[in-house]
């Protein structure tokens, strides 16, 4: 059944009354996990949930816990008093930043798109390294020195696999639950030790690498998807699949401050894509 545009129109005002009403934006947040956010509330998520809350005339609250396992149901559909039962208060509301689609959620439209990259570090042997494809073509001596980093769930594995280069990868944990560093912290720290010469990286988290060092440190190669394997992802915000208003509220934001979200990605040299949907 179609609804007459006024009649969404007035829904939504309705949902943006509500949101305005309540004091507090509360944010689901890993509290060590740059460069999405922090404690200290200095990474890219954390500033686009500030903006989003002034917009509403809100102040961020946040409800920390380690991105892991459990996640969603330790924050977003975890209420404050869990002896209260059908509980309409919840610890937090918003995920900022969750796959578009996600199935524990209900996502918002995306408001960006990146893709893995592959970030080797420069002095190592492979400065004339410009495309991922030289790697498989390289001569066996030299292939079999590669220490190339992948994730144990990742579109980076898949290629090294199609490639014959497996035995050359070094797999990390994309959920470590290690409380001092996250995967990127840890990738930063053996690179630099030369424990690791390169890696096939999510494009935020490389951003984060390539921060930790002087310039001109890295050579940073996009990776191209193909119909076998997906290298770029849109990235969306997650709500409770009940909370339709709240994710209306979102969507209207996402969309009139296309700008600012964009300003401060770049801010944090995250490489982007456009936004396509599947």
């Amino acid at each position: 059944m179609k609804v007459a545009p006024f009649v969404m129109g007035l829904c939504l005002t309705t949902a943006v009354v509500n949101a305005a009403a309540e004091e507090k934006f509360k944010v689901c947040a890993d509290p060590l996990n740059p460069p999405y956010s922090t404690q200290k509330q200095d990474g890219f998520e954390n500033k686009i949930a500030d903006l989003f809350a002034k917009k509403l005339g809100q102040s961020v609250e946040y409800t920390w816990f380690a991105q892991r396992i459990g996640f969603i149901r330790n924050t977003l559909n975890a209420p404050v008093n869990e002896r209260e039962v059908d509980s309409k208060n919840f610890k937090c509301d918003v995920v900022m930043g969750v796959p578009d689609g996600d199935d524990l959620t209900l996502t918002t439209k995306p408001y960006y798109q990146s893709t893995y990259v592959l970030l080797i570090a420069k002095g190592r042997g492979y400065d004339d390294i410009k495309d991922a494809a030289q790697l498989p073509a390289l001569p066996l001596e030299k292939q079999n020195t590669l220490k190339i980093a992948m994730f144990d769930r990742g579109p980076g594995t898949t290629w090294l696999q199609k490639n014959g280069l497996l035995d050359q990868g070094v797999s990390y944990q994309s959920m470590s639950g290690d409380s001092e560093n996250n995967a990127a912290m840890q990738i930063d720290t053996d690179l630099k030790a030369k424990k690791i010469d390169m890696v096939i990286l999510w494009g935020p988290m490389a951003a984060y690498v390539i921060a930790q060092s002087p310039e001109n440190s890295y050579t940073v190669i996009p990776m191209q998807s193909t119909p076998a394997i997906k290298f770029d992802f849109a990235m969306a915000m997650g709500v409770r699949k009940s909370d339709k208003d709240r994710k209306e509220i979102l969507d209207k934001l996402i969309s009139e401050n296309t700008t600012e979200i964009q300003a401060i990605m770049e801010s944090y040299h995250i490489p982007l894509v456009s936004i396509t949907k599947p």
